[in-house]
């Protein structure tokens, strides 16, 4: 039994999204690293006010990733199929509920700031600093969660390369901008916390124009115009809700938990917040390829299956998870490396450095079961077409053991922020066994793409 096939196909188009979406990530996580450093060079409860209400935008796009990833798992199927008239009924209704999405967020949080972020820390400096960013930052969450989709909805379709371009243009745009804004550069006014919001709805904003302009003026696959995207179309909507569903119910989940586990270690110290808001932006910006990892897998998997060649899932299953551990071993050593460098560049406490330090060292390890256990769910299993197993075993994990261990730890018997930390970070070694057992029994490999009475009579 070979662990790698000898098939270039596999491994032009692995590779290919693989490179292209890291790259994007590789960005926008630039992006993030710079508002970081910049606002922690400002002022440390500024740092942690942005962190806390980051939670809040990692929920966002859970969720709207979760409306995204229906639109990418059935699409790359239909893509095999070289069927386009499906995407883009799919693309359509997605488009309604990731709207309403962003709608719901911006609403709840521009009339509540601080109660929503009072969930997450009870330190007053961090939530005024919270809030003010907050009242701000509610406007990019509509902005994301339309311009997401459509770079998701072209990645089903293997056309990745226009997420990046957006990614670079916003960088320049926020970049600027948070120099500009922050510290009262160029003739700017010092606007701090403010400056930093603005900067990123600015450049949300770029992102925005960039997708729609593409989408509608210079896409030859999917040829979409702005009834394909607004129009209300309900073909495909049970078959749509069937596949993701599952999924936005997981990231939902995982969104929460992570702003569960923000409000554990937010409701220690500040100095906590701080070290994890470092540690967390310094973990992301090089474990990129872990992350992109998994979508590559999902279009790869589905586009496969969408093209009836199921003899071949079993060989590309086997050598895209040697890929995956491959891919963490390498993040590990490069975290390992570069972690004392960033956190070099950071105007921190003494005690902030160290405990960040410590929690980039824990990540080192957690990070080989991330490369492994999270793409093998969530790329091979879920592109298969098995999108509840993902929410089942990231329900159970998560709320199972995370945070009830983790709130035990911090709250209970007081453990070092560290302990807590371990906790936090347990499930991604954990899952590694469930999620390779499940992956080699093949039971998720599904033809989404039959149709129902419904969709044929709409054919």
């Amino acid at each position: 039994m070979r662990l790698f096939v000898r098939d270039r196909r596999l491994y032009a188009s692995f590779f290919s999204l693989l490179f292209i979406t890291a790259a994007q990530m590789l960005i926008s996580l630039g992006v993030n690293l710079a508002d970081n450093i910049m606002l922690g060079r400002y002022n440390e409860f500024a740092l942690s006010g942005a962190a806390i209400v980051n939670q809040v935008q990692f929920l966002v796009q859970m969720v709207s990733t979760g409306v995204a990833t229906g639109v990418t798992v059935l699409g790359a199927q239909y893509w095999g199929k070289g069927e386009i008239d499906p995407i883009k009924r799919i693309i359509s209704f997605g488009m309604k509920l990731a709207l309403t999405v962003g709608i719901l967020f911006c609403f709840v949080t521009r009339l509540w700031p601080a109660p929503v972020l009072h969930l997450l820390t009870n330190q007053e400096p961090v939530l005024e600093q919270g809030v003010i960013y907050l009242r701000i930052m509610c406007w990019t969450y509509i902005i994301y969660a339309v311009s997401n989709t459509l770079v998701m909805s072209l990645r089903s379709v293997e056309t990745a390369f226009i997420g990046t371009f957006m990614s670079i243009v916003a960088m320049v745009v926020n970049i600027f901008l948070n120099y500009c804004l922050i510290f009262g550069n160029l003739g700017f006014p010092e606007l701090g916390v403010s400056g930093a919001a603005l900067a990123t709805l600015a450049s949300r904003a770029v992102e925005l124009v960039i997708i729609i302009v593409y989408v509608l003026f210079i896409d030859k696959k999917l040829r979409l115009s702005l009834r394909d995207i607004f129009g209300w179309d309900m073909t495909f909507a049970g078959k749509y809700m069937r596949v993701s569903l599952p999924v936005l119910c997981s990231t939902s989940l995982w969104g929460v938990a992570q702003a569960a586990q923000t409000s554990i270690l937010g409701h220690i110290d500040a100095v906590a917040i701080a070290a994890n808001s470092i540690a967390s932006v310094v973990y992301q910006f090089t474990a990129i390829f872990t992350n992109c990892s998994a979508g590559a897998a999902c279009v790869v998997i589905g586009k496969t299956i969408g093209e009836g060649r199921r003899d071949m899932i079993k060989p590309y299953s086997r050598t895209i998870q040697m890929l995956f551990i491959i891919i963490g071993l390498f993040t590990s050593a490069l975290l390992f490396v570069v972690r004392i460098p960033i956190l070099n560049i950071y105007n921190v406490s003494g005690e902030t450095y160290d405990l960040a330090n410590t929690f980039l060292l824990i990540l080192c390890v957690t990070v080989i079961g991330t490369a492994y256990e999270f793409p093998t769910a969530s790329g091979i299993i879920q592109g298969g077409g098995d999108t509840r197993y993902v929410f089942l075993v990231e329900t159970i994990f998560m709320w199972g053991f995370v945070i009830p261990t983790s709130a035990l730890s911090a709250f209970v018997f007081r453990f070092p922020p560290a302990v807590t930390f371990m906790f936090l970070k347990s499930d991604q070694i954990l899952k590694c066994l469930p999620n390779g057992i499940r992956c080699n029994r093949y039971k998720w490999v599904r033809d989404l793409t039959q149709s129902s009475p419904t969709e044929a009579a709409e054919k």
